[in-house]
C-alpha cells in the first residue's frame, strides 16, 4: 500500500505510462508543468498559444492520456486527410467508425483535428473542412526540403493504422521498455520533484530506493552525478527543449533552449 504521507511525485508506478508515449505526447508532457505556461492558461489568454507552439491553450491539468494538443505546424506523424478529386472505382472511403480504438475531436479554429488511441497505439488525423464520412480521400504530405522523412513518417503511421484496423487484439504483451523510455520517465519524475522542492538526494530515493542511495551518496559518487544529470535534462525539455520532440522551431531562450538529447 502507497504511504499516503508521500509526496505526488514519490510513487513511480504514476508514471508508468510515459513508457508509451510518442515525441508530440513527451512535449505535453514537459510544457504542461512550466510555470509560466500554466500561469497564461489561468488568464485565459487567447493568444497566448503561439508562444509555445500550440494553435490553442490546453488545460496543464491533464496528462497526454486525457489532453490533445494541437501544435502549431503540425508534426510530421499527424495524417492530413483530403477528398480525392479523381478518385478510382475501388477507392476505400473514409469512415469513422472503422477506426481503431478511442476517437477523440477537436477543433483548432481553423479545422478538425481527430485522435485516435487503442492498446499500444495512437494516430492523429487533420481532416479537410469538405471531407465527409463516406467520400474517397487522399493522404496529403507538406512539401519541403525534408519532404522524404515527411513520407517515411506517412508510411510508418499507414503501416500502424493498416495493423490496427486488420487485427485488435484481446491482450496485448510489451517488450521490455527500451533505455530512451526510462530516461523519460525518470526525467519526467525528476523534474516533479525538483518542482515541489525537493532536495537532490529526496529525488534519488524517490527514483532509485533509499536503500541503493544509503549505499552509493557521496559528492563524487556516480548516483549523485546522474540524479544531477536527469534534473538538469528535465529543465531543459520544459524550458524550450520539448519543440525538438514535437517538431517544432526553436525560440532562443538562452542556454535553457538547447535540445536535450535522448540516448
Amino acid at each position: 500500500m502507497a504511504d499516503p504521507s508521500a509526496p505526488s511525485w514519490y510513487p513511480t508506478a504514476a508514471y508508468l505510462y510515459v513508457l508509451h508515449l510518442d515525441g508530440p505526447a513527451l512535449a505535453w508532457e514537459y510544457l504542461r508543468r512550466h510555470p509560466d505556461y500554466r500561469q497564461d492558461w489561468r488568464r485565459r489568454r487567447p493568444d497566448a498559444g503561439h508562444r509555445w507552439g500550440l494553435r490553442l491553450l490546453e488545460n496543464p491539468a491533464l496528462d497526454a492520456r486525457d489532453a490533445h494538443p494541437a501544435w502549431f505546424p503540425d508534426h510530421d506523424a499527424v495524417l492530413q486527410l483530403y477528398p480525392d478529386a479523381d478518385p478510382p472505382s475501388d477507392a476505400a472511403a473514409f469512415t469513422l467508425w472503422h477506426l481503431p480504438g478511442y476517437k477523440y475531436l477537436i477543433h483548432d479554429g481553423q479545422r478538425l483535428l481527430l485522435v485516435s488511441r487503442w492498446a499500444g497505439g495512437c494516430l492523429r488525423f487533420a481532416l479537410a473542412p469538405d471531407l465527409a464520412d463516406g467520400m474517397a480521400y487522399v493522404y496529403a504530405v507538406r512539401a519541403s526540403d525534408t519532404s522524404l522523412a515527411r513520407c517515411q513518417a506517412l508510411s510508418a503511421s499507414l503501416n500502424q493504422l493498416a495493423a490496427a484496423i486488420s487485427m485488435l487484439p484481446v491482450a496485448l504483451t510489451r517488450p521490455r521498455p527500451s533505455l530512451s523510455n526510462l530516461l523519460e520517465l525518470h526525467t519526467l519524475q525528476a523534474l516533479d520533484a525538483t518542482l515541489a522542492g525537493a532536495s537532490l538526494r529526496e529525488v534519488a530515493e524517490g527514483l532509485f530506493g533509499a536503500d541503493v542511495v544509503a549505499d552509493d551518496w557521496h559528492a563524487d559518487s556516480a548516483l549523485r552525478a546522474r540524479v544531477r544529470r536527469l534534473v538538469r535534462r528535465g529543465n531543459s525539455l520544459m524550458h524550450g527543449g520539448y519543440r525538438c520532440l514535437a517538431q517544432l522551431p526553436l525560440v532562443e531562450q538562452g542556454r535553457a533552449a538547447v535540445p536535450a538529447k535522448r540516448p
